[in-house]
């Protein structure tokens, strides 16, 4: 069993990399074979071009754009479970994690009434997202997400990381972070961000258990 861990966040040792690296750890302990990207460190790449080559027959199911995501579309395809994480920005997903979800669903979309995906080998994931909200604020939004993935992809359990600590000290910046209760977020992150990395261990371990 191998499962493809994707980081869509920019930002290493913080909370979705956190997350990421913890449900993998879980797929691991299950007995997965793991293999990581992060998004961000990858060569030049776009979102869906919309060139249609992956509807031609001889590509199909395929994303003909080659470029820093090839080799993670290429992984996820072989792969028996796919782990992604991604931070919240200004509303919704961040642009790498929303690359790269143009281009594996993009890629299995067919226009067809009987045959809507052209994909046989549907597979579990675990999308997870980090915040500054609430745990429940992009509920919906990730819902959306979650559907999209259940119908292209495959399985999808969906975690919600909410009211993340975005710094180690919220002083030392050139403008006053008002909005936050530094004091709180940082007390938050000590008690209950370690349940959540549980949570996100368990997860990618029962990921593991549904193949």
């Amino acid at each position: 069993m191998g499962s493809v861990n994707v980081n869509a966040s920019p930002r290493k040792g913080w909370n979705t990399d956190t997350l990421v690296s913890e449900a993998a750890r879980g797929a691991a302990e299950a007995g997965a074979e793991t293999i990581r990207f992060d998004l961000y460190k990858l060569e030049k790449y776009t979102g869906c071009i919309s060139c249609f080559g992956c509807k031609r027959e001889r590509f199909k199911g395929k994303c003909i754009c080659r470029d820093g995501l090839t080799p993670v579309l290429d992984a996820i395809r072989e792969a028996d479970g796919l782990i992604i994480g991604t931070p919240n920005y200004l509303g919704d997903v961040s642009a790498s994690f929303r690359a790269l979800y143009e281009r594996l669903i993009f890629q299995n979309l067919t226009y067809n009434k009987e045959k809507p995906r052209c994909n046989a080998h549907m597979i579990p994931v675990l999308l997870m997202m980090t915040s500054n909200a609430p745990d429940t604020a992009y509920l919906s939004l990730m819902q959306n997400y979650q559907a999209t993935m259940n119908r292209f992809v495959g399985p999808a359990e969906i975690m919600l990381c909410g009211n993340t600590l975005q710094l180690k000290d919220y002083t030392k910046t050139d403008w006053e972070w008002s909005l936050f209760d530094a004091e709180a977020k940082k007390i938050r992150h000590e008690t209950v961000f370690p349940e959540e990395c549980a949570k996100a261990f368990k997860m990618g371990y029962d990921l593991v258990q549904k193949v």
